[in-house]
């Protein structure tokens, strides 16, 4: 009999496998980035259904077969139902999935990263007063390079603007619990933004995809993307 184990983490990305199964990209604490196949997933009535969709957060039971784990049952504690129906927390949601997807690797323990995740998509889908998307998204990006170990540290980053500087201390240096409690100005926001932008077209080697989503809420040119 498969011995069954159980994995801590958050389903990045799904695709079809065969008529009836779904691929799921899963990122766990345990061993990182994984790819599972989940038998079934995809029939109305599965016992799957609905616990491998993008989003869901909670604890996966899994076996390691020859070539690829497989996927026996799962205890969901987070869906984020919100990304499913409101387009812009979809958007945001998506890319925040699809930088983790870039950043992690296959069995290298990601619960930090995990972690970092969580906390972002609930902090966008209670929509904090006073903390704007565009905030959410360069804290959470610079925070990844940060734990990446890629990031150039803040005195590395030369801008005048004093409210930017010690945004940029905070990001790299506080406690994951306290990462998005201060606000920005627009002409701090601005900054940020285009520093931002610079750093990851000059520390990953690929575009995300979900950019393009999100300039239906980034339009303004001000805020780069």
């Amino acid at each position: 009999m498969e011995q069954i184990f159980e994995a801590h983490g958050c389903i990045l990305k799904h695709r079809p496998a065969g008529e009836y199964d779904w691929l799921v990209t899963l990122l766990c604490a345990e061993r990182g980035k994984i790819n599972t196949f989940a038998r079934g997933a995809r029939r109305p009535a599965g016992k799957l259904t609905g616990n491998t969709e993008p989003f869901c957060f909670g604890t996966f039971f899994l076996t390691e077969g020859r070539s690829a784990y497989v996927l026996q049952d799962a205890k969901i504690d987070a869906y984020f139902e919100q990304f499913r129906t409101d387009l812009e927390k979809a958007s945001y949601g998506t890319f925040f999935l699809e930088i983790a997807d870039y950043y992690t690797r296959e069995n290298i323990e990601a619960k930090d990263f995990l972690n970092l995740l969580y906390l972002t998509l609930r902090v966008l889908d209670r929509q904090i007063e006073g903390l704007n998307n565009r905030l959410v998204r360069c804290v959470y990006e610079l925070r990844a390079m940060v734990q990446e170990g890629i990031f150039p540290g803040p005195g590395a980053l030369h801008t005048d603007n004093a409210a930017v500087r010690q945004a940029l201390w905070h990001i790299a240096n506080v406690p994951l619990a306290s990462l998005y409690h201060f606000t920005l100005s627009d002409d701090a926001l601005k900054i940020l933004c285009e520093m931002t932008h610079d750093l990851r077209n000059r520390l990953t080697d690929r575009r995300p995809n979900s950019l393009d989503m999100l300039r239906l809420y980034e339009s303004d040119p001000a805020y780069s993307l």
